[in-house]
């Protein structure tokens, strides 16, 4: 008996052939995605923009009610600020001389002084008081230091916080005080580097209306030995 013949039709294993309007179909939506995709992107960075040019205009917004409020608020009195200690001489002459004077206050703080002003600036040795009282005729602050009373390490303390222009800062021996700031017509005497004292001292007289020439030059006089700045 002759067996039965066996199968042998081909099978189809590729994929069906797209048509030209299916291939078309693809290619749109290909291109959709990328243009969707890419305005997303853009959405992404003009949020990001926005957020960064929001916080900007906030900090400049800042600065701004920061600099008004800054500006608007007055600035105190210097004849307000009270310094416990504070020694003032009222009703100093100021007579230009060509001898030396004797000072009632050691250091002076004012009185008849020589013609020719001190270069404010910090000096290792003694300066000649007429040439320094002058100085403080044009508002400076002259700040003496005792030598046996002051090491160096504190004397570097106290330059670090005084202004960089009219200052003269010199040592004066036998002070009743380690430190004694003058400027005309004030004095007061310091027991430390850190005593907060000075600070309250620059703020009221340095620069002060109330020298008899205030913002006259204190440079273009005379150095006195061992000026060092």
């Amino acid at each position: 008996m002759t067996p039965p013949p066996e199968d042998t039709a081909p099978t189809n294993t590729t994929s069906p052939t797209l048509t030209v309007k299916q291939q078309r179909a693809a290619d749109r939506e290909v291109k959709l995605a990328a243009f969707r995709k890419a305005q997303q992107r853009q959405k992404r960075q003009r949020l990001i923009g926005i957020i960064t040019g929001s916080v900007a205009a906030v900090a400049v917004l800042g600065l701004l009610i920061g600099f008004v409020v800054t500006s608007a608020t007055p600035k105190p009195d210097p004849s307000s600020i009270a310094i416990d200690g504070l020694q003032t001489y009222p009703g100093l002459t100021a007579n230009h001389v060509t001898t030396a004077v004797d000072y009632p206050q050691n250091p002076p703080v004012g009185g008849d002084h020589a013609a020719r002003w001190l270069n404010c600036g910090v000096y290792t040795e003694s300066v000649p008081n007429e040439n320094a009282v002058h100085a403080l005729e044009h508002g400076a602050v002259w700040v003496a230091y005792d030598p046996a009373q002051l090491d160096e390490a504190a004397l570097e303390r106290v330059r670090s916080t005084l202004p960089d222009s009219y200052i003269v800062v010199s040592p004066v021996d036998d002070l009743d005080s380690p430190i004694v700031a003058s400027a005309w017509g004030a004095q007061i005497a310091l027991e430390n580097a850190d005593d907060p004292r000075l600070a309250l001292f620059i703020d009221r007289f340095w620069r002060s209306n109330d020298a008899p020439e205030p913002g006259a030059a204190c440079t273009g006089g005379i150095d006195a030995p061992g000026r060092v700045a």
